[in-house]
C-alpha cells in the first residue's frame, strides 16, 4: 500500500523531495512494525507459522522487555486498541494501566517531605500492568498457547542478544548510581562493575526462569484459557511476594532522599487488565480510536476537531503557516488534559464536550497569528475549571524539555547518588543521538525513546497497536528474583487533591501511552503509534495529517520533519514547561524555522533526525492490500511482512 486508502492526492501540501528512506512495504500476508528489530523479526516469526495479529503482538511484546530494557519491562505498563476481524468497526482498549498502590496517599508522601512524586524509585511505582495485560489479549483473541508465544523472549534472555549501543549508553549515565545506591541493579548491569560494551551479548536468567514457571504453571489446565488464567495468577502470586519485600527497604530516589515502596503483594493480587470501548472522533471522513481521559489520547482527538474547521493549507507541518497552526492547537488540547483529565472511573472527565463541534470551535478561534505562551485551559459549562498546581519554568536552550537526565534543558536536579550522577527518573529515559565519542558526556539533545512500539495486521483482518512502557532499568532497582524492576507512572499525578491526576490509591494515573487505530466506512485501515512521553501523539499527528490529508505514503511521512510543543507541564518529574517552546527537526529549513521564531515560538533546534520513533502498519479492506513502515531515526525501528 504505497498511502493510507482514500487519501487525498490533490492537496496543498509540500510534497517530499527526496525518496524515502525504505520502501513502503506492501503484501497480502502479515505486517509488523515495531521499535526493534529483533521484536519485529519475532512477531513476523508467529504470522509465519499461522499465528495471528494477537499471538505475534504478544510474543513482539516480551520480546521488547527484554532487547529494550531501558524504554519498557514486565514491571511496567502498556495501552493497545485493536479490532478483530470478526468485528472491524468496534475498536477497543486493552487496558494495562495499573493503579496508584493502597498506601499510595499524598498524605505519606508529603510526610516523606515530597512535594512531587519522585522520578525514580518505588514510590513512583504504579501496580504493573502490562504482562497481565498482554496475557488477557492472548487468552481472548489470540489463539496460541503460552509457551510457544513466550519461546521468543525466553529465548532471548537466556540465551542472550547484542546489546544495543543506546542501552549501554543508559547504563553509563546511571553506573554510578548504581555502584554507590542499587546495588541490585549494579549485578544485574554492571559485570565486573562495568558498564558492557555496546554489542556484548547479555542474558537475563532470573526472568527466563519467570517466563518459564508462568507457563508451566498452567500446563495441567483443561483448555487453552484457563491454562493462561493459571500463568496470570501465577505471575501475580511471585511477583507481588517478591516487590513487596524488596521496597520495603528504604532506597534512593530522583529527590536525593531514601524512601521505603508502599507497593504490597495485596496491589499486584488486586489488578486485573481490562477492555474499554475506544474513544473515537471523525476527521476529514475518518475515524480516529484512541484510548479514554485516563490516557492523553483524547488530546489528539482534540486536536484533529479544532484542526478540522481549517483549510488542508494550514495543516502542512513543513510550512510556516502550517507547523504554527499545528503547534498552537496542541496547545489547546494539552491544557485541557492536563485541567480536566483524569480516570474516568473515579472522575467525571467532561470529555464528550471537550470533544464536541461547539468547543472545537470555540478553541479554534483562540489561534492567533503569534506564539502563546500561556497555559489556556477551557472552560466547562456548569464545572469549575481547576486550576494547575505551581509549575516550574524552564527555557530550554539546547536540548528539548524531558530529554537525557542531566543533559542542557532537562531540568534535571542534583543529588540523586553523587553530585555527577544525573537523576535517572526526570523524564521518560531518553538516550542522546550517538556521537563519535561514546564515552563524550557531549550530546545534540535528540530524544531517542522513551518508550516502545508495536503494530500488527494479519491476512484476516485483525489489527492491534501497543505502546508497551516503564519498568526501565533506570526506574528503580532490580527486584532480586525477578530480573526487573518497577515503573514510575505515579510521577504523573501530583500531590494535590483539586488535581483530577491527583495521587489517590486505586485510582489510575494519567498515562502518556496513547497508540492510535484509524478507520474508513468501518474497517480498520491503519495502526500506528510512537514513543515519546508527551510527544507521542505530536508525532502521531503529524503524520496522520501528512496521510490522510496531504497524500504522502506511511514512510515519507514518517521520514519527513518532525516538531512538537513543549508549551506546557510535562508528566514527567520534574514537572517543568518551556512557554512557548517548540523543539524542530533542522531539516524543517532555515526559513521556516526563522518564521516561527518571529511568530514568538521559543525554538530549539533537534538535529536532522531525531524527533518520532513512528511505526505503521496499514490494510485496504477493498483489495486486502497490507502495509508496513517504520521510523529510520536511531537505526533500530524495523517493518517486516510479506
Amino acid at each position: 500500500m504505497t498511502s493510507a486508502p482514500s487519501a487525498r492526492h490533490t492537496s496543498p501540501f509540500v510534497r517530499p523531495t527526496t525518496p524515502a528512506t525504505r520502501p513502503d512495504l506492501r503484501g497480502t500476508f502479515g505486517m509488523v512494525g515495531s521499535t526493534h528489530w529483533i521484536a519485529t523479526a519475532s512477531a513476523q516469526a508467529v504470522l509465519e507459522r499461522g499465528g495471528n495479529a494477537f499471538d505475534a503482538a504478544v510474543a513482539g511484546a516480551f520480546v521488547l522487555h527484554v532487547v529494550e530494557p531501558h524504554l519498557n519491562g514486565p514491571g511496567g505498563d502498556m495501552t493497545g486498541v485493536f479490532v478483530t476481524a470478526d468485528e472491524p468497526a468496534h475498536p477497543r482498549v486493552l487496558v494495562g494501566q495499573g493503579p496508584a498502590p493502597a498506601g499510595a496517599t499524598i498524605e505519606h508522601y508529603r510526610s516523606e517531605g515530597l512535594d512531587l512524586v519522585p522520578g525514580s524509585g518505588a514510590l513512583a511505582a504504579a501496580v504493573p500492568g502490562s504482562v497481565d495485560a498482554w496475557l488477557l489479549l492472548l487468552r481472548d483473541h489470540g489463539t496460541w498457547d503460552l509457551g510457544d508465544v513466550l519461546a521468543y523472549a525466553i529465548g532471548y534472555a537466556r540465551d542472550g542478544h547484542p546489546l544495543l549501543e543506546r542501552v549501554a549508553g543508559t547504563l553509563r549515565t546511571v553506573a554510578g548510581l548504581f555502584r554507590d545506591h542499587w546495588p541490585t541493579s549494579a549485578a544485574r548491569w554492571l559485570p565486573d562493575g562495568e558498564v558492557p560494551a555496546p554489542g556484548t551479548v547479555v542474558t537475563n536468567p532470573e526472568y527466563a526462569d519467570l517466563l518459564d514457571a508462568v507457563a508451566a504453571a498452567g500446563a495441567q489446565a483443561p483448555d487453552r484459557a484457563a491454562a493462561i488464567d493459571l500463568a496470570r495468577a501465577a505471575w501475580r502470586e511471585r511477583v507481588g511476594a517478591a516487590v513487596e519485600e524488596f521496597v520495603a527497604t528504604p532506597h534512593r530516589h530522583s529527590d536525593g532522599g531514601d524512601h521505603a515502596g508502599v507497593i504490597t503483594a495485596a496491589d499486584v493480587a488486586a489488578f486485573s487488565a481490562s477492555y474499554e470501548d475506544a474513544t473515537t472522533v471523525t476527521f476529514r471522513g475518518y475515524t480516529i480510536a484512541k484510548t479514554g481521559a485516563w490516557g492523553q489520547g483524547p488530546a489528539l482527538l482534540a486536536t484533529l476537531k479544532i484542526l478540522e474547521g481549517l483549510d488542508d493549507a494550514a495543516l502542512d507541518p513543513s510550512t510556516e503557516l502550517g507547523a504554527h497552526t499545528v503547534i498552537e492547537a496542541q496547545k489547546l488540547a494539552l491544557a485541557d488534559r492536563d485541567v480536566w483529565y483524569g480516570d474516568p472511573a473515579a472522575d467525571d472527565v467532561p470529555l464528550t464536550y471537550l470533544l464536541s463541534e461547539e468547543y472545537a470551535a470555540a478553541r479554534r478561534a483562540l489561534i492567533t497569528d503569534s506564539a502563546s505562551h500561556e497555559l489556556r485551559a477551557g472552560d466547562v459549562p456548569g464545572r469549575t475549571t481547576p486550576a494547575l498546581p505551581v509549575l516550574r519554568t524552564e527555557y530550554a536552550t539546547s536540548a528539548p524539555a524531558g530529554s537525557l537526565p542531566g543533559a542542557p534543558g532537562s531540568g534535571a536536579a542534583a543529588g540523586v547518588g553523587e553530585p555527577t550522577v544525573p537523576a535517572p527518573g526526570v523524564g521518560e529515559p531518553t538516550v542522546p543521538a550517538p556521537t563519535t565519542e561514546p564515552d563524550s558526556p557531549e550530546h545534540t539533545g535528540a530524544t531517542r525513546g522513551d518508550t516502545c512500539h508495536i503494530d500488527v495486521v494479519d491476512r484476516w483482518g485483525n489489527m492491534v497497536s501497543a505502546t508497551p512502557s516503564g519498568g526501565w532499568l533506570q526506574s528503580s532497582p532490580t527486584v532480586p528474583g525477578l530480573g526487573f524492576c518497577l515503573g514510575t507512572r505515579l510521577q504523573m499525578t501530583w500531590l494535590d487533591e483539586a488535581s483530577p491526576s491527583a495521587l489517590t490509591p486505586g485510582r489510575r494515573p494519567r498515562t502518556t501511552l496513547t497508540p492510535t487505530l484509524v478507520l474508513r466506512d468501518g474497517e480498520p485501515v491503519i495502526a500506528l503509534g510512537s514513543p515519546g512521553g508527551d510527544q507521542q501523539d505530536q508525532w502521531q499527528l503529524l503524520f496522520l495529517l501528512r496521510v490522510l490529508v496531504g497524500g504522502y505514503t506511511p514512510q515519507q511521512a514518517i521520514d519527513a520533519p518532525a516538531l512538537h510543543t513543549t508549551s506546557f507541564p510535562g508528566s514527567f518529574w520534574p514537572r517543568t514547561w518551556t512557554p512557548g517552546g517548540a523543539v524542530v527537526e533542522d531539516r524543517l529549513g532555515d526559513d521556516v524555522i526563522a518564521a516561527l521564531e518571529a511568530r514568538g515560538h521559543v525554538v530549539t533546534r533537534a538535529g536532522d533526525w531525531a524527533l518520532g520513533r513512528l511505526s505503521a502498519v496499514t490494510r485496504d479492506p477493498a483489495t486486502g492490500l497490507l502495509g508496513a513502515a517504520a521510523n529510520p531515526r536511531g537505526a533500530q525501528g524495523y517493518a517486516a511482512g510479506r
